[in-house]
């Protein structure tokens, strides 16, 4: 199994990137975030998953490990493939939906095309268990109001979200998430 790809990007696709490992070009599925922290021409480090299937040997690559075992925790549940992990994992940040799965919010879930709501709660009901402890309460709440206010202002809800992204763990309170959040928007 191939775990771990030390290599040059050589092109960025807005699905994959080509890694070059020895003269050989390595193509690894990954989510929009990797691909904007991946610059062409620079050596980076990904931590990969190998999806064997009939047809085709998938590689889907990550920048923090962290990130690959939520990946491959999400994979375990039956219904959810690989290209359906990736896209639950385009909407937030790792520590954002194990969050939200621990505290049984299917809200960021039920976006991914898919994924309907009988999914969503089966991957809360499987994983919550599994991905530790949730955020308080308050701090789900600031997030999901700062994103509703977004939203109501006319963003998209994926720009509301890669604003929030943006946003460090250490600024508290909706309103001041918010405030950042529009400069990141701005």
């Amino acid at each position: 199994m191939i775990s771990q790809l030390r290599g040059t990007a050589v092109l960025k696709d807005p699905e994959y990137l080509i890694i070059d490992v020895g003269g050989v070009g390595h193509r690894v599925y990954v989510t929009p975030e990797t691909l904007a922290h991946t610059p062409e021409g620079v050596e980076t480090l990904l931590w990969t998953h190998l999806s064997v299937r009939e047809t085709a040997l998938d590689l889907y690559g990550f920048l923090a490990r962290e990130d690959l075992i939520f990946f491959e925790l999400l994979i375990t549940i039956s219904g959810v493939g690989p290209k359906s992990a990736l896209a639950i994992m385009a909407l937030a940040s790792t520590e954002t939906l194990t969050d939200a799965i621990a505290a049984g919010d299917t809200s960021y879930l039920t976006k991914v095309s898919g994924i309907g709501a009988k999914s969503a709660q089966k991957i809360v009901l499987e994983l919550s268990d599994k991905v530790g402890a949730a955020r308080s309460d308050t701090a789900r709440k600031d997030e999901s109001e700062t994103l509703d206010v977004l939203t109501a202002m006319g963003y998209s809800v994926k720009e509301a979200r890669d604003a929030l992204k943006d946003v460090p763990p250490d600024v508290l309170g909706a309103q001041a998430r918010l405030k950042h959040a529009l400069k990141q928007l701005a």
